[in-house]
Parts: C-alpha cells; sequence; structure tokens
C-alpha cells in the first residue's frame, strides 16, 4: 500500500478499516464472539476506542508471519470446542455487507464440511510467459474467487492448518485433507483491499452504507 501506519489502520470512511469488518461481525446475531488475531508487539489497537462492542470482542495478540500461523495461533488461543463454527474473515475486506454474512451461514450451517464466500470469475484469464507476455488463455469455466469469511469447524480447521503451512487461505488447508468446502456465490462488492486505488472504491462502498 505504500503506507507507514499497517493497511488495516487506514482509515475509511472515519474509521480504521478494521473496525468495519469488525462491526459487520459483531452485528451479526449469529455469531457469539469476535476474536481479532494482532501481531504480539501492535501498538495501534490501543489507540482506539472499542468499547462499544463490548465483551463480544476479543483481541488476541498472537498473530504469527504468515495468515496461517496466525489463524493456527488464534484458534489455539480462543481454545473453542472441536464443533464450533468459525469464521474467518480478512481485516481487509471492509466492505462485508450482513446479506453475504446471513448467506454464507444459512448455506453452510448444516454442512459436513463447510465453506466460503466466492465469485464465479467473469473476466478472461491470461497466463504470462517469463518475458510477460501471453503464454496462453485459461479457461475460466468453473473457476471461482475466494473470498472471506470462510466457516469451518473449529476442530477440522485447527487439524487442517496443523498439517499444511503453505496455504493462503483456509479452505486451502481444508481441502488438502481431502474435503471439498461449499462455495458460496457472494458479489465483487466484498473485494479485498490490496493496492492504493482500491481504498478510493471501498470509502464510496462504507459511505453509501452509512
Amino acid at each position: 500500500m505504500g503506507e507507514e501506519l499497517p493497511k488495516q489502520y487506514l482509515m475509511l470512511a472515519g474509521q480504521p478499516m478494521i473496525a468495519h469488518s469488525i462491526t459487520a461481525l459483531c452485528t451479526a446475531p449469529e455469531i457469539n464472539i469476535v476474536f481479532v488475531v494482532l501481531a504480539p508487539d501492535d501498538d495501534y489497537w490501543h489507540r482506539y476506542d472499542w468499547s462499544r462492542f463490548g465483551d463480544k470482542l476479543q483481541p488476541l495478540f498472537c498473530g504469527a508471519t504468515t495468515r496461517a500461523g496466525s489463524v493456527l495461533n488464534g484458534l489455539r488461543a480462543a481454545e473453542l470446542e472441536p464443533d464450533d463454527w468459525v469464521l474467518v474473515h480478512d481485516a481487509a475486506r471492509p466492505c462485508l455487507s450482513q446479506a453475504q454474512l446471513a448467506r454464507l451461514i444459512a448455506e453452510v450451517q448444516d454442512d459436513k464440511v463447510g465453506g466460503l464466500l466466492a465469485v464465479p470469475l467473469a473476466d478472461t484469464l491470461k497466463r504470462a510467459d517469463t518475458g510477460q507476455r501471453v503464454a496462453r488463455t485459461e479457461d475460466r469455466k468453473s473457476l471461482w474467487q475466494a473470498q472471506t469469511p470462510q466457516m469451518f469447524r473449529s476442530g477440522l480447521l485447527l487439524q487442517a492448518l496443523r498439517t499444511t503451512f503453505d496455504v493462503t487461505d483456509d479452505a486451502s488447508a481444508i481441502e488438502a485433507l481431502g474435503f471439498y468446502p461449499k462455495l458460496v456465490a457472494s458479489d465483487p462488492t466484498n473485494f479485498k483491499v490490496t493496492y492504493p486505488q482500491d481504498m478510493l472504491l471501498a470509502e464510496l462502498l462504507l459511505q453509501r452504507k452509512i
């Protein structure tokens, strides 16, 4: 992002980015508690007032150097029951809507494996060669772009992350155990803020929700 401030604390619609993700999760009546996994040396968290969320919000200062490691540490620290449902969400997806969240929970809560929000790919995909020229066009049929939250039983996710380390999302760890997570249709508004220009789009979307 080219900023000195960690991305999750950049201001969006008058609040740090992470506050929008927290609000979406804490507002959902189906969710009992929201754990925020933070770096052990995070000096920014206490600069903001989180009291409006009460005891439903619990910070855990046990983050690791990778996403998978942070989720694993968070699961261990939370000490959940193996059958408890866990929804893992990116702080950098501040535009998650209540409708998207409710759809995920409704479609996955009776599933034997779990699932995730995702969007069918609409763009044509090009694979590049080493010279950054098109090597070939990939068939986008049946391809989906993964989003978060991703929803799995605590025990299964803990087992998956203990045995699979090199993954970029939780569903990949579940897949490595031989399971097939359910894809729940979302939409592009639940995008991950990655580049500086994404901040403007997120700001516009959040302003419309306020």
